[in-house]
């Protein structure tokens, strides 16, 4: 690894390199995984192209015999432009391509460690920890595909970066944007509030003025939520993430400590065969003129936030300070200025600059390259010449680097924003500053190095208190916490126990005189009164695996912890429900499939009843049949309307429902699948049933807000007014295409109502989690769970029935629903179908100080083609082009 090569190699990709290793020799931890993106570039490290590395074996002390497939594991994951090193900003794109890949290797592994320690049975992750907002983003799609509970851990996060970037007053907003994507990285990082049971942090501070800026998370509403929970009172659907702060740890292996005597001076007597000193000596101490005195040390990357500039004037202008001591910059590595990105470049050049100015030449190191193996070896440099370390950012999150110092016996000055607080009160080993007044900086650095009383002092509380930031430590801490979480993973009923049944009598009037359609539904529970309510509880099973994710860019990028005891079952405990060798055989058919054509185009054709939609159906099938490879595509309509709307449009058509393997009906808060019994019956009859998929509602149930949310959203409807000579309701409750797990609302009009980013925020500040997404044309207003989309819809029936996503090919329109941007991304094959939708939602999504689509969609990516239209030799065309595009 390149630590230091530039801000996206930092201290958190050390963090989650050490966590992995010690996490992998707890007892009770099988197997970590890190997930990150596979690079192959000259720019890079060689190791960045290899698909698996080791960190370390498992810890065979435990309970458990270890097998081979145990330890840790560095994973790289292809995804976003091939053979190119680029910096995270440009990967918010590419996201779906990672979980995609990454969401394929863990059903790999779940099987692999199934036959090593699950008798067979597959092995599921534990939980699915993210690191930093890109990571959120991708786990929260991942635990949503798997239904695996999340944790999360920012490291930095947008919102607080954001607020310093302005106070700065150096660049707008806007430019913050472009340069940042910085709203893009806070709806990730909201998207991680919504989605984890559990936030990991550094410090107190980072939860109470940090995560209390966002939409998601509010101090008082936790409060308030907890204690309700403790008397066992209904929150009415809203819930808050647990936060717990946890201490990073370090590793202590690497550790040696000088010999000091009573007075604190170093033992210059010692043993005259004692191995030569660190290269990495030599290489800064040709800097200095003295290189007896006392060295300050700074180890941060040139990067405007870490305020280096300030401490190089702070120790220019204070002539006792310089008289006393030299100072020690290391700044990441580099081989030539020119070829550093514009801010670090432009924070080093200033640096020189100050150099110059205040003539510190033999005063002040600055060498270019160093390994992290010498990192070591540069703090005992320091605290052999009784220095001291600084870390003077304008906020530190937590301050690893100050841990560090601390274990090698050296007093530290660090900034009095953010973690370094909570630091210095365990240890108290130092002195805190504002990072903005450099005669503070220099006057704390000032007594440390000349009271040698008071230096002491601070290295043996340093020393003395050190052991409560170790890995072990935080290790103990961590799995205890995530021990709490709710377990869930995947969970499939055997498809021998299906009901199929269901009262048409309750759907409405309206529906009554579809006789031509056989329509039967499969659910596991009672029917309610309205829109079919299931009341469906997943079993609790316990869990066996961990994951966890950081950033997709840098050289480690997610964990997975795969514990060894095992208590699962894949579609039902054979001792319950007899023999199950029957159900490869069964349906859906889904399973038996090459490819799947799904038709997802969004098209409201109420009044349509032989063009449009049905058109766009029929000559998709048609195109299909032109392929040698026709009898093995199977076929899936998802849209926006319900199942009855579905199949009476294509009843109006005069279809077969035997061309559809599936139906994903109201936004992806259902599926449904065709077929009788037996798989080989679907393909052949006339008159297949209809039966909905009962564990894709218990796997989006979770954090669905039901009633409370139901209540919610009708005060809100009830307030959005056009306003003019008769004020009017704009947003009406339909009740007829409700079902248990969307709300669906009429908007008459599509002018006056919110974007969905608007809504959203106003939904997560009273602690509801969902997706709101607007449809047919802006006409409709669906609200569904946060684990539904169309697009993980499709991950279910991947993880599921075993459907490559790769072998997906999805036809869209020019434009669509709101929710239109999640089909383009991922690894599955897209044809956009020109000329077909011209009016969609998309003005909807978003408001203006929002992030850009170009920010969320590949756009150039060769998954993607454009069809020229509908008819069968127009998407033959479009089908080839993917086909070479893929060769």
């Amino acid at each position: 690894m390149e630590l230091g090569r530039d801000s996206d190699t930092g201290g958190q990709v050390k963090y989650v390199v050490e966590l992995a290793r010690a996490l992998a020799l707890m007892p009770e931890v099988y197997r970590v995984d890190l997930f990150t993106r596979q690079i192959c570039s000259p720019e890079v490290d060689s190791s960045y192209g290899e698909r698996s590395e080791m960190l370390t074996l498992g810890n065979n002390d435990g309970y458990v015999q270890r097998g081979e497939n145990s330890g840790a594991y560095i994973v790289r994951i292809p995804f976003g432009p091939k053979d190119e090193y680029i910096c995270k900003e440009l990967l918010w794109p590419h996201i779906q391509e990672f979980v995609d890949s990454a969401l394929s290797h863990v059903l790999i592994m779940s099987k692999i460690l199934g036959e090593e320690i699950g008798g067979g049975q597959p092995v599921w992750p534990y939980v699915i920890h993210g690191h930093y907002a890109d990571a959120g983003d991708a786990a929260s799609l991942l635990s949503g595909a798997l239904n695996v509970p999340m944790v999360f851990t920012g490291h930095s996060l947008g919102r607080n970066k954001l607020e310093q970037l302005l106070k700065q007053g150096r660049q707008s907003i806007d430019e913050i944007n472009a340069t940042y994507k910085i709203m893009r990285r806070i709806e990730a990082e909201e998207l991680s509030l919504d989605a984890s049971e559990l936030i990991i942090t550094s410090t107190r501070q980072e939860i109470e003025e940090q995560w209390g800026l966002y939409d998601g998370f509010d101090v008082k509403l936790d409060r308030v939520l907890r204690a309700r929970a403790k008397r066992n009172v209904s929150s009415h659907g809203r819930y808050m993430p647990g936060m717990v702060v946890i201490p990073p740890g370090m590793e202590f292996n690497v550790v040696e400590h000088e010999n000091f005597d009573t007075d604190g001076d170093i033992d210059v007597n010692g043993d005259a065969s004692a191995p030569p000193d660190p290269p990495i000596w030599a290489e800064i101490m040709r800097f200095f003129t003295n290189p007896r005195k006392p060295m300050i040390l700074a180890l941060a990357r040139p990067d405007p936030k870490k305020n280096m500039t300030t401490l190089v004037k702070a120790f220019g202008e204070s002539r006792p300070l310089r008289e006393l001591a030299n100072l020690t910059l290391i700044m990441g590595n580099r081989d030539d200025i020119d070829g550093m990105s514009s801010g670090n470049a432009a924070v080093l050049t200033t640096i020189l600059k100050l150099i110059d100015k205040y003539d510190l030449y033999g005063q002040v190191a600055y060498p270019k390259h160093h390994k992290q193996s010498d990192v070591p070896e540069i703090y005992r440099l320091a605290a052999k010449t009784k220095g001291v370390f600084i870390n003077p950012a304008l906020v530190e999150p937590f301050g690893l680097t100050l841990i560090e110092a601390a274990a090698h016996g050296l007093p530290i000055v660090a900034t009095k924003n953010g973690g370094p607080v909570d630091i210095h009160r365990v240890l108290d080993n130092g002195l805190l500053v504002d990072p903005h007044d450099q005669n503070a900086v220099a006057e704390a650095l000032l007594r440390l190095v000349a009271d040698k009383q008071l230096w002491l002092k601070c290295r043996q509380n340093g020393l003395k208190n050190i052991h409560l930031f170790s890995w072990p430590e935080h290790c103990k801490t961590y799995l205890s916490r995530i021990a709490l979480c709710r377990i869930r993973h995947p969970q499939w009923q055997d498809i021998d126990n299906i009901d199929e049944s269901v009262d048409l009598d309750s759907q409405g009037d309206s529906l009554r005189d579809i006789q031509d359609i056989k329509l039967n539904f499969s659910l596991d529970g009672e029917q309610g009164e309205e829109g079919g309510s299931l009341d469906i509880a997943p079993d609790v099973e316990e869990g066996v695996a961990i994951s966890e994710y950081t950033s997709c860019n840098t050289p480690v990028a997610c964990e997975e912890i795969h514990r060894s005891t095992v208590i699962h079952r894949e579609l039902g405990d054979p001792s319950e429900k007899g023999d199950q060798n029957d159900n490869s055989n069964r349906f859906p058919v889904l399973r038996r499939r090459n490819r799947l054509f799904v038709i997802a185009v969004d098209y409201d054709n109420s009044e349509d009843k032989g063009t449009g939609l049905l058109g766009i159906v029929k000559g998709i099938i048609e195109a299909s049949r032109l392929d040698p490879m026709s009898g093995n595509i199977g076929f899936i309509l998802s849209t926006a309307l319900t199942i009855f709307e579905t199949l009476s449009l294509l009843a109006s058509g005069n279809m077969n429902l035997g061309d559809f393997d599936a139906f994903i009906c109201s936004s992806g808060s259902e599926i449904y699948y065709t077929g009788s019994s037996n798989a080989d019956d679907i393909i052949t009859s006339g008159n297949p049933t209809c039966t909905i998929d009962v564990d894709y509602v218990s796997h989006i149930d979770y954090r669905w807000g039901g009633e409370g949310l139901r209540k919610t959203m009708v005060r809100w409807a009830e307030s959005v007014i056009k306003k003019g000579e008769k004020a009017e309701c704009v947003v009406l409750e339909d009740k007829q295409r409700c079902n248990e797990h969307c709300l669906s609302f009429q908007v008459k009009d599509p002018t006056v109502v919110p974007t969905v980013d608007k809504l959203r925020k106003h939904l997560r500040m009273q602690g509801l989690r969902c997706h709101v997404g607007y449809c047919h044309k802006g006409s409709k207003l669906h609200v569904i769970p946060l684990l539904a989309s169309r697009s993980q819809a499709l991950r279910y029936l991947f993880t599921r029935w075993g459907m490559e996503v790769t072998n997906m090919f999805v036809f869209i329109g020019e434009t669509g629903d709101t929710d239109y941007e999640e089909l383009l991304g991922g690894l599955h094959k897209t044809v956009i179908l020109k000329g077909t939708v011209d009016n969609g939602c998309e003005n909807l999504l978003r408001s203006n100080s929002s992030y850009v689509k170009e920010d969320v969609v590949p756009l150039n990516s060769q998954n993607i083609v454009m069809a020229e239209g509908y008819s069968a030799e127009d998407l033959q065309v479009a089908l080839k082009k993917l086909e070479l595009a893929a060769v």
